[in-house]
């Protein structure tokens, strides 16, 4: 059973007789002490462990291999820290056409990646009245600079002896004929399967070894390009890409719109909820027809996988363009549900307004909360700046080795100025299952600091917002001048270990609903056909479940937070007294503390949309749709800058929904230990939350 809070809080007298517990006028002061101790020495040596695993990133990361493929050398095309600078050559060509056809037969065991490949500038196409070349990177006895060669088109043949010209018509190099159109698809060269005539039949006429014309050419590039891994590096090489895009959209918007939002909150109050759900549904309809415009259905501006100028009748396809369709349907289905659901809140929303006047009440007068939000909000900034880095650097990792293909092949080494034909076999970046334990550590610190730091917000918010209640709503002395950073002050010397237990609780949730989510997608891949449906009733009932106790124990932290501030008890006291205080209260506050919950997170949607928006437009100009700075997809760009809005968001909201909840709980407090009627509460709170209005309200 918890006990009275008033020997906590100051106002009744302590064992010791005192009227504030003999700690000073601090009303939120008492005999505290440190609290989950051994969590804040976990979470202390989960971020150094954080720091070891970033700095295994930074080391064996290049994030040029998330776009760029590597040559027969394994260099990274685009390096100009490779063997030789190629920082201009960005695109993968594959020399040997019959190499490539080999590589896309069915009972073939040759890879594409075993097939010569180099780097270039642009993709050759043919000639239309003679025979083009691409040849190897000049060395040995060609003398010529890598700027000459490109100069020159990449074209050395007529300077090649009578020997090594018989070698390259056997397609043994060092030059290869140009006979099939290439056309650049997300930085590798993709052979059209149409021969030139004019150029094959220069080849033939020069005594050229038989080039073989089928669509396994184009099928088996197009199939490397479209894989799965190839479509996740690709992503994440458009959050680093879009960085700038990040930085506007996920940063500086939502910082102002968040801030906005409160001094609107702070001085127009009344037309606050009904302005954020208009807003709301027009941003989501804005953010769901650009959905619809990205992925083909209206406008023709679709995403292409093509990089610069093509042929407007060729058309290749996408796995991204695959994924906007299917975000298309999913706004579709969120659009409507919106809709239905703001049809439903309309006759609550006087409701709310109440709840929200009592917020904007409590930050007029603690000027301290509209600014405060600034502080985790730039700590969180620093933080994801590294996190993201480290991201890029772990998912770009691994060792380049080279394959153990078993394939004999002939192409002539200009260094050793002879024909090798001991081995062909190119090279692969290697991922070990460490780098894949690497990634899952990295994204569940990112989640675990995240609700850290919006935890340790909330309390500090908590702590100011029992102040002023507890001064009876007034400008009292007992208030500290600056009630925000003595609650900084207690947080960080009680109670961090409670804040680190409470948001690994939630990141733990979470973090099992991942897990069951991947085990199902890789069983469903093994066994698409023949899934058992009571297996998939059970596995839909644990999604069920789990996101249901994933909801309660965030409510639950959040009032735990509260109780934090107040009492300084450690994180599982904490939540118990605040369950006990609002299921004693269920029916007094039930109602209007959800809708009020409703609204704000209306506002931080609302937020999160316009940077999604926003992002949208700065992704849509010239400079991400061509050269190397080109995004295969607005997709992860866009989703992380709606995620980092919402988190900003969540910040800066947290100031009312946490003053919301926390003057609740002191009100379901204050009414218990005085029989039913609250002794501190502001008149506007006990209006709103008076039983019998509340009764009428609910019944006309």
């Amino acid at each position: 059973m918890r006990g009275p809070l008033g020997p906590v809080i100051g106002k009744y007298p302590s064992s010791s007789g005192d009227v504030n517990g003999g700690m000073g006028n601090d009303i939120i002061k008492h005999n505290r002490k440190c609290r989950d101790v051994a969590f804040l020495v976990v979470f202390i040596a989960f971020w150094v462990a954080m720091i070891v695993n970033s700095s295994f990133g930074f080391n064996q990361g290049n994030p040029l291999r998330l776009s760029y493929g590597l040559d027969y050398k394994g260099n990274v095309c685009g390096d100009r820290h490779a063997d030789r600078d190629l920082h201009e050559l960005e695109l993968r060509y594959w020399l040997n056409p019959n190499q490539v056809y080999q590589t896309g037969l069915k009972e073939s065991k040759f890879q594409l990646s075993n097939a010569r490949s180099i780097c270039l500038l642009d993709c050759p196409i043919p000639s239309e009245d003679s025979l083009n070349w691409v040849c190897d990177y000049p060395e040995g006895d060609i003398h010529l600079s890598m700027d000459d060669w490109i100069d020159r088109n990449y074209d050395y043949f007529a300077d090649l002896t009578p020997i090594l010209r018989n070698s390259s018509l056997q397609l043994q190099g060092p030059c290869y004929p140009v006979i099939f159109p290439s056309v650049n698809v997300y930085w590798t060269c993709q052979f059209i399967a149409r021969a030139s005539n004019v150029s094959l039949k220069h080849w033939e006429q020069m005594g050229g070894v038989k080039v073989i014309e089928d669509i396994a050419i184009d099928k088996s590039i197009h199939k490397s390009i479209n894989s799965r891994s190839s479509v996740l590096k690709r992503y994440v090489a458009d959050v680093g890409k879009s960085w700038p895009v990040l930085l506007v959209c996920g940063g500086f918007l939502p910082l102002f719109l968040s801030i906005i939002w409160l001094l609107m909150i702070r001085h127009f109050v009344t037309g606050m909820p009904w302005i954020t759900v208009v807003v709301f549904n027009v941003l989501i309809v804005s953010v769901t027809m650009f959905y619809y415009l990205k992925a083909g259905w209206i406008g023709n501006d679709a995403i292409s996988p093509i990089i610069g100028e093509h042929d407007p009748y060729y058309h290749v396809s996408a796995r991204e363009l695959n994924h906007l369709h299917a975000a298309a349907v999913f706004m579709t289905v969120l659009m409507i549900v919106s809709f239905l659901s703001s049809i439903a809140i309309v006759r609550r929303i006087l409701m709310a307004t109440s709840v929200l006047k009592v917020a904007a009440k409590v930050i007029g007068e603690v000027h301290a909360l509209i600014i405060f939000p600034v502080i985790p909000y730039a700590i969180l900034a620093i933080f994801y700046m590294f996190w993201l880095s480290a991201a890029l650097h772990l998912f770009s990792s691994g060792n380049v080795v080279q394959n153990d293909c078993g394939a004999n092949c002939c192409a002539y080494d200009l260094k050793m100025m002879k024909l090798s034909c001991n081995s062909c076999c190119g090279y692969n970046v290697k991922y070990t299952s460490h780098i894949a334990a690497s990634i899952l550590f990295h994204l569940f610190g990112g989640y675990w600091a995240t609700q850290f730091f919006i935890a340790s917000s909330s309390t500090v918010i908590a702590g100011s917002v029992a102040s002023y209640y507890w001064a009876r709503g007034e400008t009292s002395t007992e208030i500290p001048f600056l009630p925000v950073f003595s609650s900084m002050k207690r947080l960080a010397r009680y109670s961090l270990g409670s804040i680190a237990l409470g948001s690994l609780v939630v990141s733990f949730v979470e973090s099992i609903r991942f897990i069951l989510e991947s085990l199902r997608r890789k069983l469903k891949l093994v066994n698409p056909n023949h899934g058992s449906w009571i297996g998939k009733v059970m596995y839909q009932t644990s999604q069920g479940c789990l996101r249901c106790i994933g909801y309660v124990i965030k409510s639950v932290n959040r009032n735990a937070y509260i109780m934090i501030a107040i009492t300084g008890k450690n994180f599982f006291k904490a939540s118990e007294i605040a369950t006990e205080l609002i299921m004693s209260n269920i029916l007094r506050i039930g109602k209007v503390n959800v809708i009020g919950d409703v609204i704000l997170f209306l506002g931080k949607l609302c937020v999160s949309l316009t940077s999604a928006l926003f992002a949208f437009l700065m992704l849509d100009t010239h400079k991400y749709k061509s050269a190397h700075n080109k995004i295969s997809s607005p997709l992860f760009p866009v989703l992380v800058c709606w995620g980092f809005g919402y988190i900003v968001a969540t910040l800066f909201f947290g100031v009312v929904e946490m003053s919301i909840d926390t003057i609740i709980l002191s009100f379901c407090q204050d009414s218990d230990e005085h029989q039913g009627t609250a002794q501190y509460a502001p008149p506007l709170l006990i209006e709103t939350l008076n039983e019998q209005n509340e009764m009428q309200r609910l019944t006309q």
